[in-house]
């Protein structure tokens, strides 16, 4: 079976390596220049930092299984089960985020290793030369391909909404046991993560994710939002430094919850983390529900 996988985000590197260990010829093929999505690292003063998901939360004993076989291999760490909610300051306990010291990315590489992947290679419609096509995106990316109906139905039916990332590196650590925040009820501000924390650096580097309004106000530029992000931090950590701003503009990033795990038209599939909760294991078990029932 000849299969295509559109997109090397989790889910889709999650299918490819579930097909070729299932014995599949598979092919990725990714518009970006590295893997990853949103599980997404970015180099700034010769550090990666965290710019996409913020963390992984492991509940799925298939993921829990993965998430620990990175664990062994020292590409992911317990980071936090206790984040500080806003407004109040108080502690919210919920179940063991988990980071990489490397950057999150470091696990899509992981994924992605021995695989035939294509990078910078956009495309304009569903490739013909496959048994089986897996569009492992947003669905209003995948429209863009003029998937099927089952499947564009399926697309149309997400709802996404946008997010400015906001990389806050500081000239030292004014803040103390910050770890990462809740932001409720706050105009341009949905959360805070100390990135020095949840690497394990120490570095003094904050990413703040906008509210989905604020982004709407600012995808054509959203470099204009990165220091009402900054001012917004600086006021709900009584920080006096300015820090150095830099920016990443997410269309695409947080779907509403959905149904099912995959939607599927003939020989062409659609996965992601808008079939479920939206968190990386979903995206991570939506790609391998994909890939076990082509394989099946």
């Amino acid at each position: 079976m000849d299969v295509v996988v559109v997109g090397a985000g989790i889910a889709g590197l999650a299918c490819a390596r579930a097909l070729v260990d299932g014995g599949a010829r598979v092919r990725v093929i990714e518009r970006g220049r590295v893997v990853g999505g949103r599980l997404a690292s970015k180099r700034f003063d010769g550090r990666y930092v965290d710019i996409g998901a913020a963390y992984l939360v492991a509940d799925h004993p298939d993921f829990v299984a993965q998430v620990a076989a990175w664990e062994a291999r020292g590409l992911a760490r317990p980071w936090t089960d206790t984040l500080r909610v806003h407004p109040g300051g108080g502690d919210a306990v919920g179940p063991m985020r988990w980071a990489a010291p490397g950057g999150l990315r470091t696990l899509a590489v992981d994924l992605a290793d021995g695989l035939d992947v294509q990078l910078e290679s956009p495309l304009s419609s569903i490739p013909a030369d496959a048994d089986a096509v897996v569009l492992a995106m947003p669905g209003p990316q995948a429209l863009r391909l003029a998937p099927p109906e089952a499947v564009a139905a399926a697309a149309r039916a997400q709802t996404w909404h946008p997010v400015i990332a906001a990389v806050l590196t500081y000239p030292a650590r004014e803040w103390g046991d910050l770890r990462g925040a809740f932001v409720n009820e706050h105009p341009v501000l949905a959360t805070v993560c100390d990135d020095g924390d949840r690497r394990g650096d120490g570095a003094p580097v904050l990413v703040a994710h906008s509210t989905a309004a604020l982004a709407a106000r600012h995808l054509d530029d959203p470099a204009a939002a990165g220091p009402v992000l900054a001012g917004a931090v600086g006021e709900l950590l009584g920080l006096t430094a300015e820090p150095e701003v830099r920016v990443h503009r997410w269309t695409y990033a947080q779907p509403d919850p959905g149904d099912a795990d995959h939607a599927v038209d003939g020989r062409v599939w659609l996965c992601g983390d808008a079939f479920g909760r939206p968190r990386v294991q979903t995206a991570w078990l939506s790609g391998r529900a994909v890939a076990e029932a082509l394989l099946s």
